[in-house]
């Protein structure tokens, strides 16, 4: 079940939406000189809004404005918005933005975001579409075959929270002894089992007659497996952000990173370059 509550975030998250948010104003400002039609499509889209609980002793918490709600206040607009969430709870709040924007073409989708998109991916015809995707999961709901399916079309946008401390590491043993439940989650996010040999190493052996090999996952792992996903996205994607922006908690612990990956071979070292330039920004903003 999506436990995706509304006391959740902090500093880090308005850093994600902030970055999301200013590529939505420039990506609609450059699609309106086309005549595609172009969709923002939030994938874990939520309430629509968040509550972030503050940091003093107070009882008092405040309603943010969410990834869906600021996408639907970006001027220009896009032509369509499609809002995900799968949790029946969170979808009856979500679909009070219809309300709140009825000049706005929206959609709300009560499902599965990996089957919709699935759907989306493959029905629908990108002679005359284009469309931004935000993938911002609480964990590893996301699976590589969705990501895959979005790099195929060659039409859109990602912006994608990738749970490098928050879910992945975490499930990394440093002994190695990692269940079959969560292997199999470990290789629906990674598209596969070559994840481990790129995250473990065999230990050295301090008994001269030990038998067999001992595996421990690596030193540097954070570094490992940065590298192994952004080599994974480069490799479906024709181009991705070579600066994903690190997400810590308030004890500087890193939960997520935020990447960015654009499938139109057109439009692909222009998008780029916006998204190195917000990323690089956030990243000084908060340093």
């Amino acid at each position: 079940m999506n436990n995706r509550g509304h006391k959740f975030g902090g500093p880090w998250t308005e850093q994600k939406l902030e970055c999301v948010s200013d590529y939505l104003r420039a990506y609609t400002t450059i699609m309106n000189n086309y005549t595609f039609h172009f969709a923002y499509i939030d994938a874990f889209a939520g309430m629509g809004h968040r509550e972030l609980k503050l940091e003093s002793d107070t009882a008092i918490q405040r309603f943010l404005a969410g990834s869906a709600r600021r996408a639907l206040e970006v001027e220009p607009p896009f032509k369509e918005y499609v809002f995900i969430e799968d949790n029946k709870a969170s979808f009856a709040e979500l679909k009070k933005l219809t309300r709140e924007f009825p000049n706005q073409n929206i959609k709300c989708i009560n499902m599965d975001a990996n089957k919709y998109l699935a759907d989306f991916c493959q029905k629908t015809e990108w002679r005359t579409n284009r469309a931004l995707v935000f993938l911002d999961p609480y964990g590893m709901q996301v699976e590589w075959k969705t990501i895959e399916l979005i790099a195929q079309t060659q039409a859109i946008d990602l912006w994608l929270l990738f749970p490098i401390g928050m879910s992945v590491n975490r499930k990394l043993k440093n002994d190695a002894e990692i269940g079959s439940s969560e292997r199999q989650k470990l290789d629906m996010l990674f598209g596969g089992p070559d994840w481990f040999n790129e995250f473990y190493q065999v230990k050295p052996q301090l008994e001269l007659f030990s038998e067999g090999e001992v595996m421990e996952k690596k030193d540097n792992i954070f570094a490992a497996i940065e590298e192994y996903f952004m080599g994974r996205l480069q490799s479906i994607f024709t181009k991705v952000a070579d600066n994903p922006l690190p997400l810590r908690n308030s004890k500087n612990s890193l939960m997520y990173q935020l990447y960015f990956a654009a499938g139109n071979p057109k439009g692909a070292s222009t998008a780029v370059k916006i998204a190195q330039y917000i990323l690089s920004k956030q990243l000084q903003e908060n340093i």
